[in-house]
């Protein structure tokens, strides 16, 4: 009956209604934003309970989860604490609850912590849609940036890959090449950076365009076994059956070395189009 009511309603009352609710929420978030800034009292509870306290326990233990838990209890608002808590389970593959404790530092600091989310989203958790999604919608609120070593649009554009859809990927890579060799130069490109571009290349069957791009992977990172490993499958596609033998081999020999990505969160998890050796 409730519903039909509201159903009865004027439909300027319902705008009104729906923008309150919009307008509320606005605010809600801007005071949250203004509140971001530590007090002396959350830097002396984050000095007690985070660097005096949980930092002293192994990362994975659950004396260092209580502990952190201890801090909250003094005042929940603390987006850090929140943080503290997801990064280990993340770590551990524990995505489900790590996400409930990283949506909470989100909501207590979310210029700090969006990008770091999304960043999780797109290496940890898998959800390459929500990962697009909470990158875009950061880039809107607070512009383009870095996390973790790389730009957004890098992340977006993986996990377009890892949606398969590579046309987007390729449009998202080659636009965040020319923008950082236009706002710096070639020396300021990531061997990473063009192992997915190249990547995106190969998906799509420009495979001599793939190879150009895996070659200024290798002349930044010349052992990079898992840009060789797909350059020696473009060099096949290519009827270069010699030289494609050749590289396959060396990759072998630098992923056997341990040659592959060089990012740091790699010990944990494994990257997309990252091979096994």
């Amino acid at each position: 009956m409730k519903f039909l009511n509201y159903l009865l309603l004027p439909l300027s009352l319902i705008a009104f209604h729906l923008t309150s609710c919009s307008n509320t929420k606005d605010k809600e978030e801007k005071v949250l934003e203004a509140n971001a800034e530590l007090s002396e009292q959350q830097e002396a509870i984050i000095e007690k309970y985070v660097v005096n306290g949980a930092n002293k326990h192994p990362l994975y233990s659950q004396e260092r989860q209580a502990i952190l838990d201890k801090g909250l209890a003094e005042d929940s608002t603390i987006a850090y604490l929140w943080q503290q808590k997801a990064m280990p389970l993340f770590k551990q593959g524990k995505y489900e609850i790590g996400m409930d404790y990283i949506d909470k530092a989100v909501k207590y600091d979310r210029k700090r912590w969006q990008d770091y989310r999304a960043f999780i989203k797109c290496i940890f958790a898998k959800t390459y849609r929500d990962a697009i999604s909470d990158f875009q919608d950061y880039k809107q609120r607070y512009g383009d940036g870095y996390v973790m070593d790389h730009t957004y649009d890098f992340y977006i554009g993986v996990s377009y890959l890892q949606l398969d859809e590579f046309q987007k990927a390729e449009e998202v890579f080659e636009a965040d090449y020319q923008k950082q060799i236009s706002a710096h130069d070639s020396t300021w490109l990531h061997p990473v950076d063009l192992f997915y571009y190249g990547i995106s290349k190969y998906e799509l069957g420009k495979y001599q365009e793939a190879n150009e791009i895996f070659d200024s992977a290798l002349k930044i990172y010349p052992e990079f076994s898992d840009v060789q490993y797909y350059k020696a499958f473009c060099l096949v596609k290519l009827e270069r059956l010699d030289n494609a033998k050749q590289v396959y081999q060396e990759a072998q020999t630098n992923g056997s070395n341990g040659y592959t990505l060089n990012e740091d969160n790699a010990i944990y998890e494994r990257y997309p189009y990252q091979v096994r050796w």
